[in-house]
């Protein structure tokens, strides 16, 4: 994987479908011919800018690549523009991305394509985007491969509702509440959180709803147990899009607040990011770990991350699985506010 003289670029498959040099790095620093963003744009791999010198790149050339390094110190770095992404070391950082997407080169390459089109599509048209891209993914041999690795422990279900709902006057309190699975995105969680944003959505009264977790996390992500559980692919998406917990955050607009803490994995990161309100706690952080068991973000992070964050920062989180914290989150514009400010 190197910086390729020749624009657009594309990746070739190998015998059995595996991209090949499906990243390409883009020297952005130095004298750049005129018309390439558009000839970026017409490229199939993946493209990494990497700058020294940041303020001297043109914005159309940040927009047109998936993401660009620069280096920054850790702090000063959060207030980049969402393009860039500041990194101790630009060698170590293309080091990075390039073992994470040899690991699973087809996803990558299916979440680089998601985050250039998703953030011009509907909500609805994005949702389904995602979706079909992911059930494509549970069938592939690297998800295969992952799922072989781990085993599967029988979870026969909650003792209790597995999200806890009570109203006082006009606001409605909808709390995760499998603490035990550290609220664990499942058919459960997802049914139930389902059913009290419909109620919320067809009773005007309720004026606010507020979503967190029980326990050491707002939420872990989606259950390990389940992912792979439905053989039905065709199934597994009409699930995915008619109880999509995302869009129905999304109908909300103003009335949800979503408050959140520990661990915001996965699904609990995508999920977050749909309401127009996230307040954080101290402890939370951020991550999308989906990459690394041949996968993208299944819950709408492909959707609601980019609005929030833009698609080249969104693309940084699911490529190479990086956690952030609260600050950065904020600094980000992933969550609103901190608790208690």
């Amino acid at each position: 994987m190197s910086t390729s003289p020749g624009w657009p670029a594309r990746f070739v498959l190998d015998e059995h479908g595996t991209p090949i040099d499906p990243v390409r790095f883009v020297d952005l620093d130095g004298p750049l011919e005129e018309d390439l963003p558009t000839r970026l744009s017409a490229s199939s791999a993946i493209l990494v800018g990497r700058t020294t010198a940041p303020t001297a790149v043109s914005p159309a050339l940040l927009d047109a690549v998936d993401l660009t390094l620069t280096e920054a110190d850790p702090v000063l770095g959060r207030g980049l523009p969402a393009q860039l992404i500041g990194v101790e070391s630009l060698a170590t950082a293309t080091a990075e991305l390039e073992r994470a997407i040899a690991d699973s080169p087809a996803a990558a390459v299916i979440l680089a394509t998601l985050l250039r089109h998703t953030p011009r599509l509907s909500i609805a048209e994005a949702l389904n985007a995602e979706s079909l891209a992911y059930s494509t993914l549970l069938a592939s041999g690297r998800f295969a491969r992952w799922r072989a690795s781990r085993p599967v422990r029988n979870d026969p279900g909650p003792s209790r509702p597995a999200v806890s709902v009570d109203r006082t006057g006009e606001v409605l309190t909808v709390v995760l509440d499998r603490p035990e699975r550290r609220n664990a995105f499942g058919r459960w969680v997802r049914d139930a959180l389902c059913d009290a944003l419909d109620l919320a959505l067809l009773d005007a009264t309720i004026a606010q709803v507020v979503v967190s977790g029980r326990g050491p996390s707002f939420c872990s992500g989606g259950d390990l147990d389940e992912f792979g559980s439905q053989t039905d692919l065709a199934v597994a998406h009409l699930i995915r899009t008619t109880r999509s917990v995302g869009r129905r955050l999304h109908d909300l607009g103003p009335r949800v607040v979503v408050e959140v803490h520990g661990a915001c994995v996965g699904a609990g990161t995508e999920l977050a990011a749909f309401a127009q309100r996230v307040r954080g706690h101290d402890d939370a952080y951020f991550e999308l770990p989906e990459l690394a068991m041949g996968l993208i973000p299944g819950a709408g992070g492909t959707v609601s991350l980019p609005r929030r964050i833009g698609r080249w920062r969104t693309a940084w989180l699911a490529l190479t699985g990086t956690r952030i914290d609260l600050a950065t989150a904020t600094a980000w514009g992933l969550v609103d506010t901190r608790v208690g400010e």
